[in-house]
């Protein structure tokens, strides 16, 4: 059969990868030459990686199906890089990965090898959507890869030891809100080989009774492939597989729920493998999860071991030095340019990226007459600007937003009037919102509206993922394992543009006084900025008009990470659209409405709440000291490298323009205060000059303003701050800055009882409004004290 010779062949190139780097035909006796001085790679799952690969060939031949292959356990990589070699779509991309002697000696040499070819999937991989080194992924991702993909099904392998993930087990749901009629389809294949690196897995001692029924209840029509007979299996259960799929999606009505079809494929771990060694079972065991024989550099019984497991596949009949491959893998291989290898939904770039129509940001912005005067809430405004994205861009198909049950809470419901919520299960008269083509996914799992969102950009398409602050957290590992695909995937130029992977973080810490401390984290900001490169960008507006411009900014980008961090509620407004967009250019401005000349001391507000509480102090300290000169300085952006945004970051003499060279910094900052410490160790500078605040991990369910006080970042504690500074430096007397000191602290012990006792803050807090009288001057900075970073 053709197709048993496919997998000898697959299995074949993926042991020979892991252990040879010389006689890769075993033209001679194999000898310790031959073999690789570190044996590094996976062999217990590439046998099944290679069965259901093959089949999945003859299947897009036989119907000239559309089809992606996402694979879960990433370590499998030298069994899909055998497949992806036999295809001819890894020659399509490495030359040198030809079908002939040079070209087998090409990919077992460098697989596992330094500067060669990593042990897991990843970027330079043709077809490769997803790493899989940290496994829970690979469903989610190929749903988000279906999304608005109608003819594609997307093969997605799923591993038993995976699948014990937490991600994996809810991703499974996800059926529930893709309408199948106008997105592709995810195929599921749950491989159960039985075990994990040491030990067996739950699916794999379920029984096939158990499996369908949790299956069944889960929504899917299940069918299992185990046992003798495994090729005409797999081929039967794949025609019924692609049969069910088209359908359900021609049906004229769709049935409440869509069953569409999944596949449970038992084989054995290792199989195919070396059978057992000193006694121990190692194929259908855990012990085949790694390299099998470990020690056959230096021990002569595994290094024959290792000839009579490669002979077993009788090479030399698959493959021949003059010919090249038999016609077995011309009758099982599709047209190249069907090839899952081939897709151009996984490089990105034309046809399947396109750029989007964005609104025009003054249709939504907030008219204001002079600084602070006017209150607007940057989520209601910005649920209304994207709103309109989603209506400019509905015949593209090209937009979604994925929220955890969090949409209306976070203020961004005016989406609403533009599109619904994704749900094809049962409906009740009184839901809202929601509709089988909704293009905003809510699921309360992070994890998955994170894999959902990465296989739609990585795929070329743009997304937007809102959640509360706080929670966003559980997916920062998945975050870091996108970035480490997304930094590399410059280094591969047939991989083209697609679009950010985009936050937006609300509901912060600031403003869950209500919730309380469990609600309280901005720990994915300072998680963000720890990734090195100019390819992620954290937004920290301080109002409305500064919030559209991030979200314009960043639904314009590609290849990036951006973060938006802004709050809910109706605050201050201080800049004009016009003013905010010159900030947007650099991401950090001196607020000259706000700012003295020769200033004594510099505030810089980072953050919604931080800056309104920045401009309460400054205001309070005017008016208890007219001649105090302050300077204050807004930053809207941040990345690894420093003040600004990553490609546009501001240089050390623009720092020194800014923040001035010796006088005294106090940041008020959205998040932890490590966060800005470790930025300015990209400036020479005295650290000790800058007093940074931020949350310290100081909350519970009080007052907004108290949570300021619980974290040293009131407008109270900063008055203090700034006359101790100013007393430091000899612009005002100790006498004077104690008064003011003592002063400010009875105010803080006073609103401290006074909450006690009545349950909010003291009128004067809440009653608070900007007023520019103290400020000497309006006036736009000289290009030798703020260069460009002056308000106009």
């Amino acid at each position: 059969m053709d197709i048993e010779k496919y997998r000898r062949a697959t299995n074949y190139l993926t042991a020979a990868q892991i252990f040879l780097q010389d006689n890769f035909l075993l033209d001679r006796p194999l000898t310790f030459d031959d073999v690789k001085p570190r044996l590094l790679g996976h062999w217990g799952s590439g046998p099944g990686v290679n069965f259901i690969y093959g089949h999945l060939n003859k299947l897009i031949k036989k119907y000239g199906q559309e089809m992606m292959f996402v694979l879960g356990p990433g370590h499998a990589f030298p069994s899909l890089q055998a497949n992806l070699f036999l295809e001819g779509s890894l020659g399509e991309f490495y030359p040198q990965a030809t079908h002939d002697y040079a070209g087998i000696e090409y990919i077992c040499k460098n697989f596992s090898w330094p500067y060669g070819f990593p042990s897991h999937s990843n970027p330079g991989t043709p077809g490769v959507i997803l790493e899989g080194g940290e496994l829970g992924y690979s469903l989610s991702t190929s749903y988000g890869a279906a999304l608005d993909n109608p003819n594609m099904i997307i093969a997605c392998l799923v591993g038993d030891g995976e699948n014990e993930t937490g991600p994996s087990s809810a991703a499974w749901h996800i059926n529930k809100i893709v309408d199948p009629k106008t997105n592709g389809t995810v195929l599921p294949i749950l491989h159960l080989n039985g075990y994990k690196i040491s030990a067996p897995t739950v699916y794999g001692r379920m029984s096939d009774d158990e499996l369908k029924s949790l299956f069944w209840g889960y929504g899917y029509e299940p069918k299992i492939v185990s046992g003798d007979n495994l090729d005409e299996q797999m081929e039967a259960a794949l025609d019924w597989a692609h049969e069910t799929i088209w359908r359900i999606k021609h049906a004229d009505n769709l049935p409440t729920p869509p069953r569409m079809p999944m596949i449970v494929m038992r084989t054995l771990k290792g199989w195919s493998g070396v059978k057992e060694l000193d006694g121990k079972k190692i194929e259908g065991n855990c012990l085949s999860h790694q390299v099998v024989l470990s020690e056959a550099k230096t021990d002569e019984n595994q290094l024959r071991m290792l000839e009579d497991w490669l002979k077993s596949y009788h090479f030399e009949e698959l493959f021949d030095r003059e010919k090249g491959f038999g016609d077995f893998l011309a009758n099982i291989l599709p047209e190249p340019h069907q090839r899952m290898g081939m897709s151009p939904h996984a490089r990105g770039g034309d046809p399947v990226y396109k750029p989007l129509v964005l609104p025009n940001a003054s249709e939504y912005a907030v008219n204001m007459a002079e600084p602070g005067k006017t209150k607007g809430s940057s989520m209601i405004q910005t649920g209304k600007y994207l709103a309109e994205v989603f209506r400019l861009n509905d015949s593209n198909h090209n937009f979604r937003m994925m929220s955890p049950d969090e949409t209306y809470s976070n203020k961004l419901d005016n989406i609403f009037e533009a599109t619904k919520r994704g749900w094809v299960w049962p409906h009740e008269s009184w839901d809202m919102d929601m509709a089988p083509d909704g293009r905003v996914m809510e699921m309360l799992s992070e994890h998955n509206l994170q894999g959902l969102a990465q296989g739609y950009v990585i795929t070329g398409r743009h997304a937007v993922f809102a959640s509360y602050e706080a929670f966003i957290q559980v997916v920062s590992s998945m975050a870091d394992q996108f970035a480490k695909f997304l930094k590399h995937t410059v280094d591969y130029e047939w991989r083209g543009q697609f679009p950010s992977l985009n936050y937006i973080l609300t509901s912060s810490a600031w403003r869950q006084d209500h919730n309380g401390f469990s609600h309280q984290n901005p720990g994915f900001i300072d998680d963000v900025l720890r990734r090195h490169g100019n390819f992620i960008d954290v937004y920290f507006p301080a109002d409305v008009n500064s919030t559209l411009l991030a979200t314009e900014k960043m639904l314009s980008t590609t290849r990036q990470i951006n973060v938006i961090a802004a709050g809910k509620t109706d605050e201050p407004q201080w800049l004009t659209l016009d003013e905010a967009r010159k900030q947007m250019q650099t991401g950090i401005m001196v607020w000259d409405f706000a700012s003295d000349e020769n200033p004594d001391i510099v505030l810089a507000g980072i953050g919604d709440y931080p800056t309104k509480e920045v401009m309460a102090a400054i205001d309070l300290a005017k008016r208890e000291y007219p001649d105090a000169r302050i300077r204050c300085v807004n930053v809207s952006s941040l990345t690894a490298r420093g003040f600004g945004q990553g490609r546009n970051h501001i240089n050390q003499d623009e720092f020194n323009n800014i923040f001035t060279t010796d006088q005294p910094v106090i940041c008020n900052f959205h998040g932890y205060p490590e966060t800005i410490k470790a930025i300015l160790f990209n400036y020479d500078v005295d650290d000790r000059r800058f007093d940074v605040r931020g949350y310290i991990e100081s909350g519970s369910t009080t007052t907004p303003f108290d949570m300021q006080v619980r974290n040293n970042t009131s407008r109270f504690q900063l008055v203090i701050g700034i006359f101790e500074k100013l007393a430091d430096i000899g612009r005002i007397s100790e006498q004077e800055a104690a008064l003011i000191v003592s002063k400010y602290k009875q105010k803080i012990a006073d609103n401290t009882e006074y909450i006690k006792k009545n349950g909010i803050d003291m009128p004067e807090i809440d009653n608070w409004e900007w007023k520019n009288e103290h400020v000497d001057t309006l006036h736009s900075h000289s290009q030798d004290t703020a260069g460009d970073y002056g308000r106009i």
